[in-house]
């Protein structure tokens, strides 16, 4: 963007249509855009920057509300890399906007006659709109440093709960594999092996003490 006496000179990447609004305002002539010098002009086209960064700011608001749910319901380690993905989008507007407040800054400050001294008001105002985004900016950041930690702990919790059923199926299963163990080895005089109903009385003693441990478990909240 350059501005100069009486003309302001644009250029954009691509057609995005950002300053579709400040060429409605001025064909309609609405405001004072078509009574003010170039440097108003200057003011409302970086106004329409600012106003569209707000935009892209609440979108990431949204997105931050969704993920989180996410996260709390069903924690996944892809949503690791989009945490990290979203970082980087911060990285990238944070780098984008500061340079504008340095020149904003500057236009403030300056002594051309370029700029008019009602025009300076308005820049004071884009200025701290600048400043509002970059504190957005880093809060965001911070945001997303939460959900990490977040993300993080719900797995870490996820895998506490499993790890736990393992362990009490595994603590369950421990003292029926030593009575297990112990009729299956191989000697000659084992008087219970001889009973007519030794069988059944080793199923159920297997089944009340898989019972019992599983109720006292259940009695301590330990599943």
């Amino acid at each position: 963007m350059i501005l100069g006496q009486g003309f302001v000179l644009t250029f954009m990447e691509d057609n995005s249509g950002l300053f579709d609004s400040v060429r409605s305002r001025i064909v309609q002539g609405r405001g004072h855009i078509r009574d003010r010098a170039a440097d108003y002009l200057c003011y409302a086209l970086v106004d329409a920057v600012v106003d569209h960064y707000f935009v892209a700011l609440e979108q990431f608001d949204d997105y931050f509300e969704m993920l989180d749910e996410a996260i709390l319901s069903k924690p996944h380690s892809n949503q690791i890399q989009e945490i990290h993905r979203l970082k980087r989008e911060m990285i990238v507007v944070r780098r984008a906007i500061w340079p504008l407040r340095e020149e904003i800054g500057l236009l403030v400050k300056s002594s051309s006659p370029l700029i008019e001294t009602e025009t300076r008001f308005y820049l004071r105002d884009l200025y701290d709109h600048i400043i509002q985004i970059i504190e957005m900016v880093e809060s965001y950041r911070d945001i997303l440093g939460s959900l990490h930690d977040t993300c993080l702990s719900s797995m870490s919790q996820r895998l506490n709960e499993v790890m736990k059923v393992l362990t009490i199926i595994a603590t369950i299963f421990i003292p029926l594999t030593f009575i297990v163990g112990v009729y299956g080895m191989n000697f000659a005089y084992m008087p219970e092996l001889r009973w007519r109903w030794g069988y059944f009385m080793v199923w159920g003693l297997m089944i009340l003490i898989a019972v019992g441990m599983a109720v006292q478990f259940k009695r301590r909240n330990w599943w």
